[in-house]
């Protein structure tokens, strides 16, 4: 059993804005402090041996300027590393180029704060979905870091489909979709537009019907 109540409460949602060369994008920011130093957190979500125990296998050249593709996900560029601070790197699925910077920043009594920020250009998924389509994910893979870090263990397979077609999951990824709702809400989504969005990314994630 997963305890994913305090999973989903540990962790920070917030939608915001952020300005790109190609004009201003809605960014979806998700946070949590881990009890690991910050080098170990940097190892964690960098080096290509580790990032599979837990999230996905992962190939290609994880320095700047180089590419990397995550096993049937997304892959792109790594275009900016600052180690072990942040890095900033494109998100290239489905035809679709978005952004991902990781910003690791040290706290009190050997913590770290991680921090993700998913930037992408508002598109008719965006409209349909809102910010929980790409934040429930994300969410997944925090998830999966808190486990590793915190027990040193390979995590993947308790994640797997099996896990993910369980009412654990479900409560899980609803709890995460309900988060992102009032992140979405407090960002200046009227409300029955943020509901609505909301309600479609949990049936989407959970394959409830509406």
């Amino acid at each position: 059993m997963i305890e994913v109540t305090g999973q989903i409460n540990d962790v920070r949602r917030r939608v915001g804005e952020r300005e790109m060369e190609a004009g201003t994008a809605r960014a979806v920011v998700i946070s949590q402090t881990y009890a690991a130093p910050v080098e170990d957190v940097w190892d964690a979500v960098t080096s290509p041996e580790r990032i599979p125990r837990w999230f996905l296998p992962v190939s290609g050249d994880l320095r700047a300027g180089g590419r990397y593709q995550l096993e049937g996900n997304a892959g792109g560029t790594v275009e900016r590393c600052d180690p072990p601070k942040s890095f900033f790197a494109t998100w290239e699925f489905a035809g679709q180029t978005s952004w991902i910077e990781v910003r690791l920043t040290p706290e009190e009594g050997g913590r770290t704060r991680f921090e993700l920020e998913h930037i992408t250009h508002v598109d008719d998924h965006w409209e349909q979905f809102g910010p929980g389509a790409v934040g429930v994910g994300w969410d997944m893979g925090l998830l999966g870091l808190s486990l590793h870090l915190s027990t040193g263990k390979d995590v993947p397979a308790d994640l797997g489909p099996e896990w993910q077609a369980s009412d654990e999951a479900r409560a899980f990824m609803t709890g995460c979709a309900e988060g992102w709702y009032a992140a979405d809400a407090a960002s200046g989504t009227p409300e029955a537009e943020a509901r609505a969005r909301a309600d479609r990314t949990i049936a989407a994630y959970t394959g409830s019907v509406e």
